[in-house]
């Protein structure tokens, strides 16, 4: 396998603990203002996620090393997309990559991506793979503390 090597393949029950581990990062559930999962609610709630016949999700790898996933949901009548990659793995365009690939698997269009206003480095990648901001919105998070994000669009 060559360096620098970005691939998606079929998620694997054996990836769930290390994106289990990711998620529980201080710096990326601050970044996604998402806040961790106990593992046995994770776990539960990637079950569902598997046995979804309507979702597209993928393990993102980096040079044979699971960085992260992405997905792609219907909600609400709209088709979302979320990806989440591993501290670690920051920085390096590999979820620009992986986004890019993933977007040549998902046809379907308009596709949305919520993202918090703090997080620039999501807004690029998204930016980068055609993605425009379509709106605003707020919401509160557990902790009651209010939150803003841009809605991005692909046509």
């Amino acid at each position: 396998m060559t360096k620098n090597n970005v691939t998606l393949r079929a998620v694997a029950e054996a990836d769930l603990p290390i994106f289990y581990e990711q998620q529980l990062v201080p710096e990326a559930t601050q970044m996604a203002a998402f806040p961790s999962r106990p593992r046995e609610a994770f776990m539960a709630h990637w079950s569902k996620i598997m046995v979804n016949k309507n979702g597209i999700i993928k393990t993102i790898l980096f040079d044979g090393h699971v960085a992260g996933n992405i997905l792609s949901w219907e909600q609400s009548d709209k088709w979302e997309i979320g990806y989440w990659l591993g501290k670690e793995f920051w920085g390096k365009g590999i979820a620009t990559k992986a986004l890019a690939e993933f977007l040549d698997i998902v046809k379907i269009r308009p596709l949305f991506a919520h993202v918090v206003k703090h997080n620039i480095g999501s807004q690029r990648v998204l930016q980068k793979c055609g993605f425009v901001i379509a709106g605003e919105d707020k919401f509160t998070e557990e902790n009651g503390t209010e939150t803003e994000e841009f809605l991005l669009k692909l046509i």
